[in-house]
This record gives structure tokens, sequence and C-alpha cells, in this order.
């Protein structure tokens, strides 16, 4: 699969923690690193790129299975992913940025943030509930929301649902305009290989067998905001209620009529909350 052009971007390997990782980059000035989530890679940001790259540096580096990066047969809990990000800002030379993160990017973004804090300025996360905390009781009634987490973490089934166009246009769904044919063929087709596949497979299957019951100790305290579309389907309200008591400044705005795809549906609210953060 060819890299999709984008002006003003341009791309590189880095190696780290064993891995080759790919990064895309845009801009110039301070550091700006953005995370992409499932089913996505560094296109996530392409209606973002335009309105931020003058103003910063964008460092859009793809996750471990993802994109143009490697995709090792393991090693997809979501704080080794973090540390995979710590690496690569190590490998560019990056003491200390502001990041971004949405869905799976955001959820290792806070990992990132809590692990090595002093490495991060500001975090603006979208669309997922915070690793840290404990949901209010009431999300129990809302975990039904997860249930697609159970397909794409089983054997072979996972695989297949993953490698598929079509089951990746249905995850993508979105408001109309916030995807072209084209985009939504650039991140199918990725995932088509059979390697980043079996990557979304271990992703989901780590955190049901895993992450979800263990939970994630320890307190942010990097200054946050986080930001959901009223419209998600999975990110309800009940499962944020009360995050706030375990960060140090943490904001949680809801987007009227936005669903989960932040980036793409609303790329000029999230340039606003980075240049505007407060």
């Amino acid at each position: 699969m060819e890299l999709p052009a984008l002006e003003g971007v341009t791309h590189r390997t880095v190696d780290a923690r064993g891995l080759r990782f790919h990064v895309a980059e845009a801009g110039a000035g301070e550091p700006l690193v953005l995370l992409h989530g499932w089913p996505q890679h560094w296109w996530a940001w392409r209606r973002v790129v335009p309105l931020l790259a003058p103003h910063a540096r964008l460092v859009m580096p793809d996750l471990r299975g993802f994109g143009w990066s490697d995709a090792p047969p393991d090693g997809y809990d979501k704080q080794g992913m973090a540390d995979d990000v710590l690496a690569v800002l190590d490998a560019l030379g990056l003491e200390r940025v502001r990041i971004v993160g949405h869905d799976w990017g955001g959820w290792i973004a806070f990992l990132a943030c809590m692990t090595a804090p002093e490495r991060f300025e500001q975090a603006l996360v979208l669309g997922i509930s915070p690793p840290f905390g404990r949901p209010n009781p009431r999300a129990v009634l809302d975990f039904w929301r997860l249930a697609y987490m159970l397909p794409l973490s089983a054997p072979a089934l996972g695989e297949r649902l993953a490698a598929s166009e079509r089951f990746v246009r249905t995850m993508l769904t979105a408001r109309a305009g916030a995807f072209s044919d084209e985009d939504l063929r650039a991140f199918a087709a990725v995932l088509a290989e059979p390697a980043r596949a079996r990557a979304t497979v271990l992703l989901y299957r780590t955190f049901l067998t895993r992450e979800m019951v263990r939970g994630v100790r320890g307190r942010l305290h990097v200054p946050a905001r986080l930001v959901v579309g009223a419209r998600d389907p999975v990110v309800r309200p009940s499962l944020l209620s009360g995050r706030e008591r375990y960060a140090d400044d943490l904001t949680i705005e809801f987007v009227p009529d936005c669903g989960h795809w932040i980036p793409a549906e609303r790329p000029d609210l999230v340039a606003e909350r980075v240049l505007s953060p407060a």
C-alpha cells in the first residue's frame, strides 16, 4: 500500500524498542505529537494538518501494528505502546512536547503522560474514556456498547473482520463529508495485511482480558482536556462522570452534533482546542 500524499507532509522511519516506526511530519516550531486510533494511521490527521502546520511541528507516528510501522506478533498492551511513543520521542530528540490522541491513541497518550509527566506540556484527548479512575456505577448499563470488541478479539473471526474493507467502512461511519472513498480505502487497505489484521485482534484481546478488568492506578498530573462527541456511540457521559477527581487539571467537554471521529468530523474544533487550550 502506497503512502497517501498530503501537501507539506514528509515521512521518515525511526528505530525504537527494536522496531521501525513510520513518522509523518509537517510544519515547524514547537513539537506537537498526534496519535491515531483504530482502524486508522497517520492519515487520520489529514484534515487537521493544514490548520495546525502553520503553528507547530506536527509529529504523527503510526502506532505499533498500524500504518507503515512494524507489526510484531506481540506487544499490544497499551502501556507498552505508550513506552513505544516515549521511545520514538527519544529517537527524534524531543524532550518535551504537547500531545493529542484520538481513540486508542488517546488512551495511550494518557498513559504516556502518567508514565513520564515531565515530557508533556499538555494533552488533548479525543473520543476515549481515561484509563485511570473508576467509572460511575451507572456506566455498567452502557457496557453493551463495547460488544463490538468481542468479535474483533476472537481468533480467526477478528482477523477476517479487521481485514474486511466493508467492516472497516462500517466502523468509520461519520458525518457526511468526514471521509471520502479514498480515505476509507487508505485505512482499509493497510489493515488487510495479515500482520496488521492480527495486530487489531491483539489490541482488543489484550484490553478485554487484562486492561479493562485491571484498570490503571495512578494520577494524571499533566494538564489535559478530554473532548468527546455528544453522538459518540461508545463513550457516554456515564463513563466519564467523576474522572476529574483522578487528575490535577482535567476538563471534559462534549461536542454537540459530533460522533466518534472528531479529527475528521470537526478538525476546526481540534485545531482551536490545540491553539487555545484554556
